[in-house]
């Protein structure tokens, strides 16, 4: 259940290549009177333009998207909307990077359901990704790689998270959203929420992806692209 219902339909942007996935996002989408379809591009070139002509307030993004390519076009995107990355590669240096940009979620073809697909567009917010399973496991093993297991929580700054916190940091890096950990732990959405915005103060990160890189000790360590 969506936890407020915009007072204005949100304003999507479909941005693929294939004729086939741009009518059946639109098509999907179109039904929920909470979304509306304002533009799509074919390649990263227009997207750019579009998006600074429109300005959506979500962008559905193929992360293989010609002219610019997909990480190229979302560097440039997640400062005018909130992006979600849909493709059909789970390979793990793909969806960190995409993470590391600024995507408020990464989506495997095949891998979320069409009522998935519309929850992660209504909820597409700074602080909360949306990470399909196969997204949720390339993540996680791209972090255990690059760090010793006895590193695990070992950033100076996961000492200052509280009992509560570390519980809710162990579950966002199992790939859980709040309203998962909050139906997990007995919470309000609402708490588990603030708890995410003072962990995220804590750990000094900008999202989840920077959030987990802390809590695993790979903090400093990865590159971005």
């Amino acid at each position: 259940m969506i936890d407020a219902l915009p007072r204005k339909p949100l304003r999507v942007m479909i941005v693929d290549e294939s004729p086939v996935i741009r009518i059946g996002l639109r098509t999907l989408l179109n039904a929920d009177t909470r979304l509306t379809i304002v533009g799509e591009a074919t390649n990263g070139r227009k997207a750019l333009i579009l998006a600074q002509q429109l300005r959506p307030d979500v962008v559905l993004l193929d992360n293989c998207v010609p002219d610019h390519n997909g990480l190229n076009t979302l560097r440039h995107l997640t400062p005018i909307s909130r992006v979600l990355v849909m493709t059909y590669s789970h390979e793990p240096l793909a969806v960190e990077s995409a993470m590391r940009l600024g995507a408020s979620g990464y989506l495997v073809h095949g891998d979320f359901s069409p009522d998935e697909l519309t929850r992660a567009v209504l909820r597409a917010t700074p602080d909360q990704v949306h990470l399909s399973p196969r997204a949720t496991s390339a993540v996680l093993s791209r972090l255990h790689m690059t760090v010793p297991a006895q590193a695990v929580a070992q950033d100076p700054n996961a000492d200052a998270l509280t009992p509560r916190e570390r519980e809710i940091m162990d579950l966002i890096s199992q790939g859980l959203s709040n309203s998962r950990i909050a139906n997990k732990l007995v919470l309000s959405e609402k708490t588990v929420k603030n708890h995410v915005n003072h962990i995220f103060g804590k750990l000094h990160a900008a999202n989840r992806a920077e959030a987990m890189a802390c809590w695993l000790g790979t903090a400093g360590q990865r590159a971005y692209i």
